[in-house]
């Protein structure tokens, strides 16, 4: 049995790098194995038999072999076993409060990819406004809490930890939408919250370019290394790396670029 936790997760997914972030935080980033996972592929059956057949991702394997699903269960428990000042906020107020913020990260992150994944540009303005909305109310909410800000207490911290992955993933819309948040007051604060939490140190486990080139398929309503139509390979298969490949066509709705204008085959 391994002496460390083992985190099987597939690489640049926003649900493991909460995980990385807080392992840089620590200073602990080898306090933990990674093991990558290729979502273009069926799943290794022994894996299959350790996650009872689930293929969900991130999945963490404690040292004596528990196996923990989903990605705040584990981020909360690592927070809590691992040594070092914890993320979440000591005091019961203020950690409902940051979880009050937390609980506002699912129906966040579904609209993000439902926007970059729709194929219909009829529909791209109703995207845009359910985006929109979601943004002034966390605006909203950090205004009320802290208004100076940047972040919802006085240090990066859970609530950070959570929403950075989505932030970092959400330049996917800025390259394929032409999404920016609008300025004045309804997104000032969130602004200020979201570019804090993009430029901390120990958030830089990837980068845009790395995003727009992984993601172009979900750009095509093709997700979770499905193939789009008329392509062989998907643009998350670990190989060629995405360093080598060059920038995807920013114009979604006009069909997919080949495997070969990816640089996905020589």
């Amino acid at each position: 049995m391994s002496q460390k936790h083992i985190v099987y997760h597939i690489p640049v997914c926003p649900f493991s790098q909460r995980l990385e972030i807080l392992l840089a935080l620590r200073d602990l980033t080898d306090a933990v194995e990674f093991r990558v996972v290729d979502i273009t592929k069926p799943r290794d059956p022994d894996l299959l038999a350790k996650t009872r057949g689930t293929t969900a991702l991130p999945v963490l394997e404690t040292s004596d072999g528990c196996i923990l699903k989903e990605s705040l269960v584990i981020l909360r428990y690592l927070d809590e076993v691992l040594p070092g000042g914890q993320l979440r906020r000591r005091d019961p107020v203020e950690h409902a409060i940051e979880s009050m913020l937390i609980a506002r990260e699912g129906a966040f992150t579904m609209a993000g990819y439902l926007f970059v994944m729709n194929q219909d540009p009829a529909q791209r303005d109703a995207h845009l406004d359910k985006m929109l909305g979601l943004y002034r109310d966390i605006n909203d909410f950090l205004g009320h809490q802290n208004p100076a800000g940047p972040y919802l207490f006085e240090d990066y911290g859970l609530a950070e930890a959570v929403f950075t992955p989505m932030f970092k993933r959400f330049w996917f819309l800025d390259y394929y939408e032409g999404f920016k948040l609008p300025e004045g007051q309804d997104y000032d604060r969130v602004r200020a919250w979201r570019d804090a939490c993009i430029a901390h140190p120990a958030t830089k486990q990837v980068t845009e370019e790395e995003i727009v080139k992984l993601y172009y398929d979900y750009a095509l309503g093709a997700g979770n290394g499905a193939l789009p139509d008329g392509r062989s390979v998907s643009s998350f298969a670990l190989e060629p790396p995405w360093q080598s490949r060059p920038m995807p066509p920013r114009e979604k709705y006009a069909g997919t670029a080949t495997d070969k204008e990816l640089g996905l085959v020589a």
